[in-house]
C-alpha cells in the first residue's frame, strides 16, 4: 500500500470507522499483514495467532485481555483525536431530539433541541 509505505517512516495516522470486535480491530491494526499495520511486536504476534486459533470463549478472551495490555505498556497506539458528538437528553429538555431521524444514533437536528419552560 503506498500511504503505507510513506506514512510508517516516523509518525502514522489511519482513521478508520470499520466495525468488528477487539479480535478484527487487533487483525487490521496490529497483526503482520494487517490493512493498517506499520509494524509489530513477535510477543504480540504469538498472542495474536494463538486467540486465533483458541476454541474456548473465556480463554480467547484472556489473550484478548493480554494483547490489549502489550499494546498500552508499550504504547503501540495513541489516540490524537476523538470524536465527540453532543446530545441534549435530560430533565431540563423538552424534546431531546435522539430517534428523530430514524436509525440516526445521535441527537438531531441540533436547532429543534427546546428546553423546558422554568
Amino acid at each position: 500500500m503506498a500511504a503505507q509505505a510513506t506514512t510508517c517512516r516516523h509518525f502514522y495516522t489511519r482513521p478508520s470507522g470499520a466495525f468488528g470486535n477487539a479480535a478484527t480491530r487487533l487483525d487490521a491494526f496490529v497483526a503482520a499483514g494487517g490493512t493498517f499495520t506499520c509494524g509489530t511486536y513477535p510477543d504480540i504476534e504469538g498472542l495474536i495467532q494463538e486467540q486465533a486459533s483458541e476454541m474456548d470463549g473465556k480463554k480467547r478472551e484472556a489473550i484478548l485481555h493480554r494483547i490489549q495490555q502489550l499494546i498500552h505498556e508499550k504504547a503501540m497506539v495513541v489516540p490524537i483525536w476523538e470524536l465527540a458528538f453532543l446530545n441534549g437528553h435530560g430533565p431540563r429538555v423538552a424534546e431531546s431530539g435522539l430517534t428523530l431521524i430514524t436509525n440516526h444514533a445521535y441527537s438531531a437536528p441540533y436547532e429543534d433541541l427546546r428546553r423546558k419552560g422554568k
